[in-house]
């Protein structure tokens, strides 16, 4: 018998029952946590950029042949396209749950390159990006100035510069996108009169631009072979890449030969200025002028360890910054993540404790309560081992799961207890009373190990997204509930025959007796019903048949849904003005919306990004996003939730 190898062998069950604590503890820190499974299909993206294109000369000349090449890439479920009015194109390629997404990357990148040949030439000089993201932010850092003592583009050029490749190397970042007015870039206004007045286009600039800035190795004077008389060798040092408007001003367009030849220069057909890359956006951070670096995790990443190391690096790199400016993070999915993952441990540390309170009411008996009670911790620190080994996270269903579980893997323990105490008021040395215990109940536990893996483990074939939810949930309970049985046959015959001891005789204490009084009365009326019951059966049954009836009708009345609609700390409002509508017309009706959110009781903090559609990730003038943050779960009021602070900023548009 197994359990009789482990009575004489007491060490080597409590060294079974302390590694598993121990694998358990680090399998638990080393789990990345999230708030839900993997349920969403991961993604990869495809990003090219035509500058000056319209949206139609995207699709037309980029979306076509990019996807016609993709298309049909192993195990992927359907591709969305984006192509913008600034010349962007973006393509989502979405696969199955469960995908390798390594494997389908380097698949979708070599049909890519079979597609460089048909792109435009300049959309070949920007070059393809591709890569595995995620499609939703994990948290949005915005650099700000509370005086407005520096302009959109300079906050954008800094952040480009300074964060997003540092911020970017961080384990487990995705991307990192900097949203705002763009960074510096050298802008040349053509005059159209001008050029027509000298005969012209826009891609004599644009050759004559491209071939003027440019680095050149200009070589060496006084190199072999040379006169013997040559004492010096120079390098040649030219000008290289133009960086001032004074040196863009001086590139020669044309040259006119003749009796008066002359040179045109590119200041004599245009305005040259530092201004922006892109004036397609432009972002405020609670109204003041602002850029955004949202950051993106990878699909697998550990949400929290990866926001943590994002503040850690944001709070370095703050040190540097210029006087006056500075940065908040507002706009962090992980707070409520956080929140909700130390809700179900306190949850599950309440109900292990609960269960041992009821164990004590009812065992009455302190020694025989300590075997149960280490069941808990040696059981439910065991399945995280279960966890790490399955490849599941530690989130809100693999919480629960083991919240579930505290009831069932003290059964086993509870009964050997009650059976070997039996035995021990038989008369039987507590060694002896454990060993006649547990070859009665050997069967029985194994029984109920496979009765309980049983029930749940076919909720772990279930097809699609649902499968996913509860795949994890079903595992840990029949994971738990065969390490509880492992411990029941290994670790509880030591400690019965060890701890148990026969009762003193002596009557129980007034908390006892208070208990049993109390539960006694209650168990002689329910007693009382039960009889009443027994004898009118037909009026039994047709109360049962009343009840499963109206638990039908109120169960097809209710609404469906995937997941319960929760206060997650914030929200996204999306303006979308007519068709048309400028960029500054957006930035009004931006300015209105600030007025109301910073009137509005419950938020915190707001972010703007204007004309960015969040939606598709298009850059769309007519349309703004922003992120509303609300004030933390402790500050507001139980009337202030999610649904009031949506009905008042509603009413405060309205």
């Amino acid at each position: 018998m197994i359990s009789r190898f482990f009575i004489d062998r007491p060490i080597f069950a409590n060294a079974i029952a302390l590694v598993t604590l121990i694998i358990g503890m680090i399998c638990l820190y080393q789990l990345p946590v999230s708030r839900y499974p993997p349920i969403v299909p991961p993604t990869i993206q495809v990003s090219a950029r035509y500058p000056g294109a319209s949206a139609s000369v995207v699709a037309a000349t980029m979306a076509v042949p990019i996807e016609q090449a993709v298309n049909g890439v192993e195990g992927a479920l359907y591709m969305s396209s984006t192509s913008g009015s600034d010349g962007s194109y973006t393509l989502t390629v979405t696969f199955r749950v469960g995908t390798d997404l390594n494997a389908s990357l380097a698949l979708v990148q070599n049909l890519v390159n079979t597609s460089l040949a048909q792109l435009p030439g300049g959309a070949q000089q920007q070059g393809v990006t591709i890569r595995k993201v995620s499609p939703n932010f994990l948290l949005v850092a915005s650099l700000y100035a509370d005086d407005d003592r520096f302009e959109e583009a300079y906050i954008s050029n800094y952040a480009a510069i300074n964060l997003q490749f540092p911020l970017a190397r961080i384990p487990g970042v995705s991307q990192v996108r900097v949203f705002g007015a763009g960074p510096y870039s050298m802008r040349v206004w053509l005059d159209p009169s001008r050029l027509q007045a000298f005969g012209l286009t826009t891609g004599d600039v644009l050759s004559a631009v491209q071939g003027q800035n440019v680095q050149v190795a200009a070589g060496q004077l006084g190199v072999s072979p040379v006169p013997e008389e040559q004492s010096f060798q120079f390098t040649v040092n030219s000008l290289g890449r133009l960086s001032e408007v004074r040196q863009f001003e001086e590139i020669v367009v044309k040259s006119v030969s003749g009796a008066a030849p002359q040179q045109v220069h590119l200041r004599d057909i245009a305005r040259i200025e530092l201004g922006q890359q892109s004036y397609s956006n432009f972002s405020t951070f609670k109204g003041h002028k602002a850029a955004h670096v949202g950051i993106f995790a990878l699909p697998d990443a550990n949400a929290i360890e990866t926001a943590d190391r994002v503040y850690l690096a944001m709070e370095q790199m703050s040190r540097e910054f210029p006087a006056g400016l500075k940065y908040e993070i507002k706009y962090d999915t992980t707070r409520f993540v956080r929140d909700a993952v130390a809700g179900v441990y306190e949850t599950l540390f309440i109900a292990a404790l609960l269960v041992l309170v009821v164990i004590l009411l009812f065992l009455q008996n302190f020694r025989a309560m300590l075997v149960p009670a280490t069941t808990v911790p040696v059981t439910i620190i065991g399945a995280f081992i279960a966890i790490a080994a399955l490849g599941f996270t530690v989130n809100l269903m693999t919480l629960f799961a083991l919240i579930l579980a505290i009831g069932i893997v003290v059964d086993d323990a509870i009964i050997i207890v009650e059976n070997s105490s039996y035995h021990i008021e038989q008369g039987l040395a507590p060694r002896e009373a454990t060993i006649k215990a547990m070859q009665e109940l050997t069967g029985p536990v194994l029984g109920i190990t496979l009765a309980l893996v049983s029930v749940f483990l076919p909720a772990a074939f279930l097809p699609g997204i649902t499968g996913q939810v509860y795949r994890q949930f079903a595992l840990v309970i029949a994971s738990t509930a065969v390490i509880s049985a492992v411990n029941a046959l290994t670790l509880k015959p030591v400690q019965c025959a060890r701890w148990l001891r026969p009762r003193s005789g002596k009557p129980p204490n007034w908390l006892y007796r208070g208990f049993n009084r109390g539960f006694q009365s209650v168990t002689d009326r329910y007693m009382g019903v039960v009889s009443w019951m027994v004898r009118r059966p037909w009026l039994m049954l047709a109360l049962f048949a009343v009840i499963i009836n109206l638990t039908l009708f109120a169960f097809l009345q209710r609404p469906t849904g995937f997941f319960p609609t929760e206060d997650q700390g914030y929200c996204i409002l999306l303006t979308r003005l007519p068709e048309g509508a400028s960029l500054p017309r957006s930035r009004e009706a931006t300015r209105r919306i600030d007025a109301v959110l910073a009137k509005t009781a419950g938020v915190e903090a707001w972010v703007d990004v204007g004309g960015l559609s969040i939606l598709d990730g298009a850059n769309v003038p007519n349309i703004s996003t922003t992120f509303i943050i609300y004030k933390n779960w402790e500050e507001r009021s139980a009337e202030l939730d999610q649904e009031r602070i949506v009905a008042n900023v509603y009413q405060g548009l309205s």
